[in-house]
């Protein structure tokens, strides 16, 4: 088998990325390949500078370049209302439609007990000690309508019950929808008809 090269291993990577498999990724680096003055090098730079400077928000669990966003940053957010998303794409998503503007706390996953993972694998716990430590009066369950984001819902809303006001998204997202795809028209009217859990 002969030896491979670094194009190889470029397709290879591309392909682990979600939606792309090796065909994608094959013809996604050959016109990056071709495009190399114009898209390969500054994406390669683009890499570089968000490999060395992404972290994690200590707080929420955003991405970003600083310890702390700006969202948890900004105290003009500090409204009382935290909105529980699972995770960073989602919080993205809230953010695009412009409606909300308190603060968001990234679980990182669902509840799965097939894939064990449990309340300490995700920010439950770091969520619980926010609730407690912050003003918070309303924690609002932006979780997808799958059965994994449906069941951490009502895990986190048996945890905070007597805590905090708690509502969930209503109309507009589907059942199965995940909120990274779905529009912002979408997104503002599921937040603005949220429920009591």
């Amino acid at each position: 088998m002969p030896d491979r090269t670094e194009i190889d291993t470029l397709i290879d990577l591309m392909a682990r990325l979600p939606g792309l498999g090796p065909r994608s990724a094959r013809r996604a680096v050959l016109h990056l390949i071709r495009k190399r003055g114009v898209l390969l090098q500054p994406l390669a730079d683009a890499m570089q500078a968000v490999a060395s400077s992404a972290r994690e928000c200590l707080n929420c669990g955003n991405v970003g370049t600083s310890d702390i966003c700006p969202i948890c940053a900004d105290e003009r957010r500090s409204n009382g209302q935290l909105c529980v998303v699972e995770d960073v794409a989602d919080l993205w998503a809230m953010e695009r439609s412009g409606v909300f503007k308190g603060r968001y706390h990234v679980l990182g996953g669902t509840l799965s007990a097939l894939d064990a993972v449990g309340p300490e694998e995700l920010r439950i716990p770091q969520l619980v000690t926010r609730i407690d430590t912050e003003s918070v009066t309303e924690v609002i369950l932006a979780l997808n309508a799958t059965v994994d984001g449906q069941t951490t819902a009502h895990y986190i809303a048996d945890q905070l019950e007597t805590r905090v006001d708690l509502t969930s998204l209503a109309q507009g997202v589907p059942i199965g929808g995940e909120l990274d795809y779905l529009d912002d028209g979408t997104i503002t009217a599921a937040l603005n008809a949220r429920k009591r859990v």
